[in-house]
């Protein structure tokens, strides 16, 4: 039986009507020993960071399918894509000089994110209010972040594509920043991953994916209780 989270989450239909194309799957993860970087996501990464100089010598990073796409998908709400890229085409900038190593579950879905070109982002379970759901901002939700090295309270622009629960933005822009109420820390067991598919990705792509990151995850925690859910383009 799936999880009241996962049956309960949901894409809203203005969000739908204006992207009737985009694809998400949610995988959940209870039970995960996370912690610091270790071998297992250092070498993910030296094999993601690999892939990604392979690819970007053959193709230039604009014309890989899957960063147009989301660039199209940021101006479509009014954003310009050096303004906020996705989180797939910032990992692939970075990957040339070096992946940053920050914890063990970070490590490896960004691996997973370059390798697929998918983006992915993950916040913890315990922290989360209500069922996740991608609409279309009002203008007048909390987003909690840091600013200047101390906690503030944003809002995001009307119009602009969030990721939420019941108490407020957990993601920004789609996939371009995350609130600091549920991100990751050192005590974190329960996880939520969020992978997100354009065409280019396709719904192959997305659970491919998928199945890459569950196969990483059990490694690391064999025990773990994961589920997923696909959510959008029926």
């Amino acid at each position: 039986m799936t999880s009241p989270l996962l049956a309960q989450a949901h894409i809203d239909q203005a969000m739908s009507r204006r992207h009737p194309e985009y694809v998400a799957l949610l995988l959940t993860a209870r039970g995960i020993s996370g912690g610091p970087s270790n071998a297992m996501s250092d070498h993910a990464l030296s094999t993601a960071e690999d892939h990604a100089r392979s690819l970007l010598a053959i193709t230039p990073l604009e014309e890989i399918p899957q960063v147009g796409q989301w660039r199209e998908a940021h101006r479509s709400f009014g954003v310009k894509p050096r303004k906020a890229r996705s989180s797939v085409e910032s990992l692939l900038r970075r990957a040339q000089d070096g992946l940053p190593r920050i914890d063990v579950l970070t490590d490896l879905y960004n691996a997973v994110s370059v390798l697929h070109l998918v983006p992915i982002g993950c916040e913890d379970l315990d922290h989360y209010v209500g069922p996740p759901r991608l609409v279309v901002a009002r203008g007048d939700e909390r987003f909690e972040t840091v600013a200047s090295g101390e906690p503030v309270v944003e809002t995001p622009a009307p119009e602009e594509i969030v990721w939420r629960d019941d108490l407020g933005v957990t993601c920004r822009r789609w996939n371009w920043r995350q609130c600091t109420r549920t991100r990751l820390s050192g005590s974190t067991t329960d996880v939520v991953f969020f992978l997100y598919g354009l065409p280019a990705t396709g719904r192959q792509g997305l659970q491919d994916a998928a199945d890459d990151l569950r196969t990483r995850l059990l490694a690391l925690t064999p025990g773990a209780e994961i589920e997923e859910r696909i959510l959008g383009a029926d």
